[in-house]
């Protein structure tokens, strides 16, 4: 299919985790902007399936099956990237995999899993790319976040405690980075609870019903937007969704009141009875194959397709512009009055 002449070339993206939830609707967001998009992931015939959909949209894309926490294979798919399809100028590190228990009921092996994967992915990722970039001296690396790497919360340790540490390694190496003088963006974009594919496939034990996130909920598309913006137009940070706002700036002011409040509700809060018993197999350590897969989960039916709050921070300069000119439009009247 011919690339559409409306749409800007805007290079090479890769995209770990991309042939599912956040990821997959990432990986579509990038090819409709006009990137060249590599995904990384495992299980073969969804990244068959995810490239699809890249070229559909008229861009070059390309599939390499890798573990994440393999920091040799994921910087051998990085040299595969830049030979098939050019210089990496963006990096979206995104493959996660994590557990819906008490932290005493997963085993060491299985939290060391979640955490190589979830934590030292990202890590092995970011060094990839920066392997490439650096000589360059240019290029953008966003670090898919969560409010949980500020609010820890029940029944997910191993994940909280990855997104914590990916917040804190960040942060350092963005330091030198500017330490270096090199102009490259490393960005945080932080997700409320979104409707993805994970949740039916989880380690889950010792609840009852159907893992799900936690309410509110989002569509990836909401997530993909917030993605694409700050890969167009990089910063520091993203918050993306009221709901994320509200749980960061919470435990900012009363951590104390929240640890009461996630006590008493959080457990049942991430189970849903009316999709039925949770599936017994879980993606920790190799794919869940079966059904097909996209960028939705289970909970379509109370999914929000849409953040105002996004589109505040996405249009933050002219919020504050209409904000501005409000407050002195006010001001000169007030100054008016005898």
């Amino acid at each position: 299919m011919p690339r559409a002449s409306a749409v800007p070339e805007r290079g090479t993206a890769v995209v770990t985790g991309g042939t599912a939830g956040i990821g997959r609707a990432a990986v579509r967001e990038l090819a409709v902007r006009g990137w060249d998009v590599a995904v990384l992931a495992r299980g073969q015939g969804r990244l068959d399936d995810t490239v699809r959909e890249v070229r559909e949209h008229g861009r070059r894309g390309l599939g390499i099956c890798v573990d994440v926490s393999d920091a040799a294979a994921v910087d051998g798919a990085a040299t595969r990237v830049e030979e098939e399809l050019g210089p990496i100028e963006l990096w979206v590190n995104n493959a996660f995999t994590g557990a819906i228990a008490f932290f005493d009921d997963v085993t060491p092996q299985e939290f060391e899993r979640i955490t190589a994967v979830t934590y030292l992915g990202y890590v092995n990722g970011t060094r990839a790319a920066l392997a490439r970039m650096a000589p360059r001296r240019r290029g953008t690396i966003i670090q898919i976040g969560s409010a949980l790497a500020f609010r820890g919360i029940p029944l997910q340790s191993a994940y909280c405690g990855a997104k914590h540490a990916i917040t804190g390694f960040t942060e350092s190496v963005r330091v030198e980075l500017r330490h270096r003088g090199l102009d490259i963006s490393l960005c945080e974009v932080h997700m409320p609870g979104v409707n993805t594919p994970q949740f039916d496939w989880v380690l889950h034990r010792g609840i009852e019903h159907h893992p799900m996130p936690v309410p509110p909920i989002y569509q990836p598309e909401v997530a993909a937007r917030a993605i694409a913006h700050v890969a167009e137009h990089p910063r520091r940070t993203m918050w993306v969704g009221l709901p994320t706002v509200m749980t960061i700036l919470g435990n900012r002011v009363a951590p104390r009141l929240l640890d009461l409040y996630l006590a008493r509700t959080n457990v049942q809060g991430q189970q849903s009875p009316p999709h039925g018993p949770p599936a017994q197999q879980a993606n920790t350590w190799e794919p869940v194959y079966g059904a097909e897969v996209s960028a939705h989960g289970s909970f379509d039916d109370s999914a929000h397709a849409r953040s105002p709050e996004l589109w505040v921070s996405r249009h933050r300069g002219l919020v504050t512009l209409l904000l501005g000119g409000g407050t002195g439009a006010l001001l000169a009247r007030r100054r008016r009055r005898p």
